[in-house]
């Protein structure tokens, strides 16, 4: 991988990560036009390794622009601000079901959905969705102009977390999944926008802990130990642009991050439905016409 390929790998990630119009999804195609980890099977495990930890990325850019939620957390935890515990706990709770099914079911996730016919479906469906959502919300407003994400109750947060379940379908977009759903429990767009961001940050350290740190069984006896992951990218690309996708990421996802808040505000999410909707036509029929 060269080191231009990294940082636009890094620029794609930390762009979509928080849009709900998938990361996963554009990382593939982006892949695909690039012809990275098409080569061997080593050589796709590591791609996926790569793609997966430069979320990193987008995980310094969240910590860094809502830090002041995250302290409030951290005070609550050890009781000393109300609100702060009641966001933790709303966190917490809405990371546990992705942490359960995600241990159960992640190697036939990888196994049978990571390809491009499953992101294609999941960027239509999900674009589907989005339009079906704000029609709803259209139809039964919450009072005021929503809740403030230091109201929101475990109950709502739990509901959230299991909407989360399914961006595990590559392409559906985590963002998509937890935003709409935070709009559906009756938060503001400004509360479920940054719940989506808070539980991005478990949620995504969770997998780019797995991913750095756990084996990876089929590439090779080496890699099947701690720290398989990591070793498998550094043997295979080496460390500089695991250092400059994370970068890129960070950059690109704190512009995204401000972006998006006022965007949605302004403009609300249907046009990130038709958005994938148009994507997953388009993508769909270069790959019938094999130019893609």
């Amino acid at each position: 991988m060269e080191i231009w390929q990294a940082i636009l790998l890094g620029l794609i990630e930390g762009i979509t990560e928080y849009l709900p119009i998938s990361s996963t999804g554009h990382l593939i195609v982006a892949q695909r036009l690039m012809e990275i980890g098409t080569l061997r099977e080593s050589n796709k495990l590591a791609a996926d390794a790569f793609a997966i930890c430069i979320q990193g990325g987008a995980i310094l850019a969240v910590l860094g622009l809502y830090y002041k939620h995250v302290i409030r957390m951290i005070k609550g935890v050890f009781g000393k601000d109300e609100e702060g515990l009641r966001l933790a706990i709303a966190v917490i709770v809405g990371f546990l079901p992705a942490a359960i099914l995600g241990l159960l079911l992640n190697d036939w996730i990888e196994a049978k959905l990571f390809g491009i016919w499953p992101v294609i479906t999941a960027w239509i469906l999900g674009g589907i969705g989005i339009i079906w959502t704000v029609s709803w919300r259209r139809r039964n407003p919450p009072r005021g102009n929503g809740r403030d994400i230091l109201k929101l109750a475990w109950q709502s947060a739990l509901f959230i977390g299991l909407l989360q379940c399914i961006a595990m379908w590559p392409g559906t977009s985590r963002s998509l999944m937890t935003i709409c759903g935070g709009l559906i429990v009756g938060l503001s767009v400004k509360a479920a926008v940054e719940y989506s961001f808070l539980l991005g940050v478990v949620t995504l350290s969770a997998a780019t802990f797995k991913k750095a740190l756990w084996s990876i069984e089929g590439a090779g006896a080496q890699y099947d130990t701690w720290f398989g992951g990591t070793k498998l990218m550094w043997d295979t690309y080496g460390p500089l642009p695991l250092a400059a996708g994370i970068i890129a990421a960070t950059i690109s996802a704190a512009f995204a991050v401000k972006w998006l808040v006022t965007f949605l505000q302004s403009h609300g999410l249907q046009g990130f439905g038709y958005y994938r909707i148009l994507i997953g036509l388009t993508v769909g029929i270069l790959i019938l016409t094999e130019t893609l």
